[in-house]
């Protein structure tokens, strides 16, 4: 990862600018760079993956113009051909030195020509005029808030504003930003076509266009590893890139030392693959040590984000601490796509289709923040298959009646999609738990005692909560515990998550108290 902040006004200093830009260092630790392009302030924190050299050091400048670009642009050596085929020459073998070219020939247009994970700013020197852009999943982080003054701001994370704007706000996925207007260039959610295929070619084209976002995934000058659950998402993604590679890739795996649930199954998709496999054990002590430390990297209260973010941010230490990996593929927004336990409760086709799309419209405020930020915080770069536009665009428009679990198991278009020799017939069809539980259902009821242990009188403290925290009250003493440590942390800044991560509540058999899929009724074999 890397991290970008920019300033639009005059009143700023240069000290309070680097004081806001200093938190968000452990993204970019190899350089950083500010500049003053002709109004306000720009900066970057380089983490370099792709052009190792000093050359591809941002922010890039042409002319007037000027870029900082956090991001990974796909196919970038073909744009580059084209663009040297016009007469543009470049100096570094950075994708993102394409973005001022393409912004000279196209404008505003440019961005839906990214097949990208990004989120930039750029000042157009002519105009005088910033835009910022943000890709259509919100796979890259990016928030803006307003001055006194009313002037923008733009950074990678809310701890970058902190004290510098009122109140801090997500940039929306698939937008740019110009001349004071937000305007949408990308809507993953609307379907144009609900696409009516048989089974077989449904499923063939999910494999395909999955097979093709892990491989663009691969390609990195600095060293690639995978984050390995033992569940059906991050195994394929593994199973995939290691053919794909033809070499034994390099896999983690992260559980509790007395219940982790799914380090066996992880191990037998490593051992499957011949990978070279770490497990990382931790303890009650590590998870209540790492909690603080969680909230205030990530910049949320929610319940599942948190619980779900400790056994990433110490597996992704342990990577970042003892080996030299800068890349990490994930196997975030399988789910959000394809389903959850609760969605097999989705009363009708349609109401399926609008779960998906709000899940998809809300992912980088939740599961897809919990990856960027556990991962960059440890100064690695994640990379996201399973959120790769052709095949988000393809999966939104099957027919959602095709998608319902209809056939006894979740995700079964994806399980029936990767049949063969890919994993083993156990793991292709296992229902997993969720990553939180999957650490460890031990490690839930530690943090649950945990928050028992610090509010005695818990009523007392739950009535309380409504006048407190009036936006989203905490309704447990869990998420009682959450929210204090946030607002230590991130003062008045609740808005920034739209609400609690929970099933559809106005679904049948989905009116539940807790976040886990535990206490569903068709959790079943889950996470055994």
């Amino acid at each position: 990862m890397c991290s970008v902040m920019a300033y639009t006004g005059s009143t700023l200093s240069q000290e309070e600018f680097d004081e806001g830009f200093s938190h968000t260092k452990s993204r970019g630790p190899d350089m950083t760079e500010t500049t003053e392009p002709g109004k306000g302030r720009m900066g970057f924190h380089r983490l370099a993956i792709m052009g190792l050299q000093p050359e591809g050091m941002q922010p890039f400048t042409r002319g007037e113009n000027t870029v900082v670009c956090n991001g990974e642009l796909y196919g970038f050596r073909a744009m580059r051909r084209e663009l040297e085929a016009k007469g543009y020459s470049f100096v570094s073998d950075s994708d993102c030195e394409i973005l001022l070219p393409l912004y000279e020939l196209y404008g505003l247009d440019m961005f839906q020509m990214l097949d990208a994970e990004f989120a930039l700013i750029l000042y157009d020197g002519a105009q005088g005029e910033y835009i910022a852009a943000r890709d259509p999943i919100g796979i890259r982080p990016l928030y803006y808030g307003y001055d006194s003054h009313g002037d923008i701001l733009f950074a990678s994370e809310p701890k970058n504003l902190l004290g510098l704007v009122e109140k801090i706000r997500p940039f929306p996925p698939g937008h740019y930003y110009y001349k004071g207007e937000f305007i949408c260039y990308r809507d993953m959610t609307k379907v144009e076509t609900v696409c009516h295929d048989d089974l077989d070619t449904i499923c063939t084209n999910i494999r395909e266009k999955l097979t093709a976002a892990i491989a663009k995934r691969l390609d990195a000058d600095a060293p690639l590893g995978f984050l390995l659950s033992g569940g059906l998402d991050s195994s394929l993604v593994c199973a995939v890139a290691s053919r794909i590679l033809d070499k034994p890739i390099r896999t983690f795996a992260i559980g509790m030392d007395k219940d982790a649930i799914d380090l066996k199954y992880a191990r037998q998709v490593a051992d499957y693959l011949h990978a070279d496999h770490t497990e990382v054990i931790i303890t009650r002590e590590d998870v209540i040590q790492a909690l603080p430390e969680v909230i205030r990297l990530l910049g949320t209260w929610d319940i599942t984000t948190i619980r779900a973010s400790i056994g990433m941010y110490l597996v992704c230490k342990a990577i970042h601490t003892q080996t030299d990996i800068r890349v990490i593929l994930t196997g975030e927004v399988s789910d959000e796509l394809f389903g959850y336990k609760y969605t097999d409760f989705a009363p009708s086709a349609e109401a399926f289709q609008e779960e998906a799309a709000k899940r998809v419209r809300e992912l980088h405020t939740y599961d897809v923040l919990r990856a960027d930020r556990c991962i960059s915080v440890n100064s690695l770069e994640a990379r996201v298959p399973f959120g790769d536009l052709d095949f988000v665009q393809y999966v939104m428009s099957i027919d959602p009646e095709i998608k319902r679990n209809h056939y006894g198991k979740g995700k079964y278009l994806l399980r029936r999609a990767f049949q063969g020799d890919y994993l083993p017939e156990e793991i292709l069809m296992r229902e997993k738990a969720a990553f939180s539980d999957a650490v460890g259902h031990s490690m839930v009821d530690d943090l649950k005692e945990y928050a028992h242990q610090i509010f005695v009188d818990q009523q007392c403290q739950l009535d309380l909560c409504a006048k407190q925290y009036p936006y989203c009250p905490p309704f447990t003493e869990e998420s009682l515990l959450y929210r204090q440590l946030f607002e230590a942390y991130y003062p008045g800044q609740a808005e920034m998550i739209p609400d609690f991560w929970m099933p559809n509540k106005e679904w049948e058999g989905c009116n539940v108290d807790d976040p886990s899929a535990r206490v569903l009724s068709n959790y079943g074999e889950s996470g055994q």
